[in-house]
């Protein structure tokens, strides 16, 4: 029998947390927090909250009910914080348990864990290849399936057992155009197909939408299209999006290369995945510099002033966090922000309400300023409706029990899954947060 328990992202978006038990061992499938339950941005270290405090007030997963289990891994997806950024708060619970993920994943999650100040995370971190299959137990093993989403280094995880495969796809989407040059691994996706998916665990963020994901290259367009247009004059040009965003980043920097403007990236969180990335070389900083320190943001944002024309811009906060770079300027600090200034959003409101009550009143203040606003260069990196049914084709699992979610939006999943030949209590089950789902 294999058991899945449903620790956390099964009511919300964000908190993922997955496990998966047969014969008695268990796998742990990401750690994440959510970050709008602690009123925190990415310029903060919430590192330094205890886990009591974040467990409190719902900000990471309970994991109680496996506390005492034999646990002989954590896999890690990718390298978001609703998937890695409470490992620091519990895989002290799981001493010496080895941990998993590909370099860019496991690079962020050692940075994460180097400012814990309750606990000292002694487990090993193993940087783990596309299409390496490691052997955890006697019965278990873990593969890590190159998928696109909007960070570097994202995977599908499979967990390999005696009964079948258990296929963890939190977060993906097909893109088959990625300006970086990832492309899913379709072949091997056919091959897990084959040899048996016991089980389904696919995110439902976004699978009430019915369409497919465009490709990262449309956002690429989008952003040309607008940035290097023949009538653009405007002095002070600002963006913002996800400071994880790699693909976009760089993006951004190549366009201020060709408008003749140095593009300054503005945050703390910003200077730290480009870092990684470009460790990694995955990101070229041509031409562009990344600031963090207080003082240097101070001094750079001041520079940048006097010469609005001669920059690019690309500050954190686009979901109106209280202390981010962008939060900061619309409320008359570090940049005298106003009518000479345009604001692009390259980002989506993540939904939930205090991501939109934030990012709303953010928009007011700008506006207040007589800021010009441009919204929606985006494209998502989560997959829509025809994203997930094509996945649920290649991999023609036994049984699915969605993830990444609120309730509604596990159900929405449950509906799809109906429609391609499913049941609801049968081979569907939606679960919630601390519950189990037995696989007989």
């Amino acid at each position: 029998m294999i058991t899945i328990y449903t620790i956390g992202g099964y009511e919300e978006v964000g908190k993922n947390m997955t496990a998966v038990e047969y014969n008695g061992e268990v796998v742990i499938v990401d750690m994440g927090i959510r970050l709008d339950r602690v009123l925190i941005h990415e310029d903060v270290n919430f590192q330094k909250m205890s886990s009591r405090d974040l467990r409190k007030l719902g900000a990471i997963p309970d994991d109680k009910a496996i506390r005492n289990k034999k646990v002989v891994a954590i896999a890690l997806s990718h390298g978001h914080l609703d998937h890695i950024g409470a490992v620091a708060k519990l895989a002290p619970h799981y001493p010496d348990v080895p941990i998993y993920g590909t370099p860019y994943t496991i690079k962020l999650t050692k940075n994460e864990v180097r400012g814990e100040q309750y606990f000292e995370v002694k487990n090993p971190m193993y940087e783990t290849n596309y299409g390496e299959i490691v052997q955890v137990s006697e019965n278990l093993a873990i593969e890590f399936v190159q998928i696109t989403h909007s960070i570097p280094q994202s995977s599908i995880v499979v967990i390999h057992t005696p009964e079948g495969a258990v296929v963890y796809a939190c977060d993906y989407k097909f893109d088959n155009n990625n300006p970086i040059g990832e492309k899913p691994d379709y072949k091997r996706l056919r091959e897990i197909g084959k040899e048996g998916v016991k089980v389904f665990v696919p995110e439902s963020t976004r699978v009430s939408e019915q369409t497919k994901t465009p490709s990262e290259a449309a956002a690429k367009l989008l952003l040309e299209d607008f940035f290097l247009y023949e009538g653009m004059e405007e002095k002070g040009l600002i963006t913002t999006t996800f400071a994880s965003h790699i693909a976009r980043l760089q993006e951004l920097i190549e366009i201020a290369n060709k408008m003749g403007r140095q593009a300054v990236l503005v945050g703390r969180s910003l200077s730290k995945y480009t870092g990684i990335a470009k460790q990694l070389g995955l990101i070229k900083m041509k031409g562009a510099k990344a600031v963090r320190s207080p003082n240097a943001v101070k001094n750079t944002l001041k520079e940048v002033s006097q010469a609005k024309e001669n920059y690019l811009l690309i500050v954190t906060g686009h979901q109106g966090e209280p202390g981010a770079v962008l939060t900061r300027m619309a409320n008359g600090e570090l940049y005298n922000i106003g009518k000479e200034d345009t604001v692009v959003f390259s980002a989506g409101v993540i939904p939930n309400p205090l991501n939109i009550a934030q990012r709303y009143a953010l928009e007011i203040k700008l506006r207040m300023r007589g800021v010009r606003l441009v919204k929606d260069l985006h494209v998502s990196g989560h997959a829509s409706r025809e994203d997930h049914r094509y996945l649920i084709k290649l991999l023609n699992p036994e049984n699915i029990v969605p993830a990444h979610g609120e309730f509604r939006m596990l159900t929405h999943y449950a509906e799809l899954a109906e429609e391609e030949g499913y049941l609801i209590g049968r081979d569907v089950f939606v679960s919630r947060n601390g519950y189990k789902v037995e696989i007989k």
